[in-house]
């Protein structure tokens, strides 16, 4: 890994090392999207910056993971990201430091402990706080990184998922199957990351020329992150994409309720492929995340930027996969 050169990622990316110089430093002359194609490979490949000594390219990091609580628990989503990513500090020989923002430590805007009290290098910020509170954490001295989210406003680098293009395709496989009624379950003010979803699904949509029915955009929690009941329209739509795989399983509990068979009556579909606990019937189609690489390149960021590495801020889009299983059906021509 540490032999990586700059003419290995433009072989790569199918560009010069001179284009790939200029990426890395942030200079003129590469388009924004390039330069992310670049700064991604550069990150998977394990690209150490020759400038940077060597005592600081080797320097062992304690690294800061900051988590507001209210997505954090035993069997979450949140949980077992901040597994992949402790386990990828250690195998790079970094020390990981946790620490749960309280909502009142968020809406007081108060510098979080491993910071106050110097005890971290850099920070990573996994799951969205509030936009006051991620403004205050990128203008803090010491090198972050945004996972699962992103500001466009804050000076900070951000790995995210590929969140868009993950509903646009389970909505389309939806609508290739004969779905012309289709909801989503979410609400597109609480995280970035569902607001990207909702326009991966609302992209699908506007390209087949289908109508979107305003009963049928259901929030799932409050604009704080709090969850709220799941309204669900008189007239249920033929399918539904949810925003994550837990609010998937929500819906179908709901759906239950009320005698509606999934995928008989009504097909559903999540994001993540996470559901704790034993297997569910139906299984859940789903978007999978890859937590792993996600882990890996914020990792890889947060070293570059300790050890020197000058680039613009921006965000990393990490590829995911569909992953089709049984709480969907075709619909049949007459349905």
């Amino acid at each position: 890994m540490a032999n990586v050169t700059m003419r290995d990622i433009g072989n790569r990316v199918g560009v010069s090392a001179v284009t790939v110089s200029k990426a890395l430093a942030g200079k003129s002359g590469v388009s924004e999207e390039m330069r992310q194609r670049i700064i991604q490979a550069a990150a998977e490949m394990g690209y150490v910056n020759p400038n940077a000594s060597l005592a600081v390219q080797e320097r062992k990091l304690d690294v800061g993971i900051l988590v507001p609580d209210h997505f954090f628990s035993g069997d979450s989503f949140y949980f077992t990201f901040y597994r992949h990513l402790v386990q990828t500090l250690t195998d790079a020989g970094h020390f990981g430091l946790m620490e749960l923002l309280s909502k009142e430590n968020d809406a007081k805007l108060e510098l979080p402990n491993l910071i106050r009290h110097g005890r971290v290098d850099a920070l990573i910020l996994l799951g969205q706080p509030s936009r006051e509170y991620i403004r205050m954490i990128a203008q803090q001295p010491l090198p972050v990184v945004f996972l699962d989210f992103f500001d466009e406003s804050a000076a900070a680098d951000a790995v995210v998922g590929d969140n868009t293009y993950g509903t646009c395709r389970l909505t389309n496989h939806l609508i290739k199957n004969g779905h012309r009624d289709i909801g989503f379950v979410g609400n597109c003010r609480s995280t970035t990351s569902i607001m990207d979803r909702y326009l991966g699904f609302f992209r699908a949509m506007l390209s087949h020329g289908l109508t979107i029915r305003e009963e049928c955009i259901i929030p799932d929690r409050s604009d704080e992150g709090d969850d709220v009941p799941l309204l669900l329209p008189e007239k249920l739509p033929t399918a539904f994409v949810c925003n994550c795989d837990i609010v998937a399983l929500r819906l179908i509990g709901q759906l239950r309720e009320r005698g509606i068979r999934v995928p008989e009556d009504v097909s559903v579909v999540g994001f993540d492929d996470f559901l704790p606990g034993a297997p569910q019937s139906p299984s859940l189609t789903t978007f999978r995340v890859d937590f792993h690489t996600m882990s890996q390149l914020a990792v890889k960021l947060l070293a570059d930027r300790c050890a020197g590495m000058q680039r613009p801020f921006g965000r990393v889009v990490v590829s995911g996969q569909p992953v089709y299983r049984d709480s969907e059906r075709a619909l049949s021509a007459e349905e």
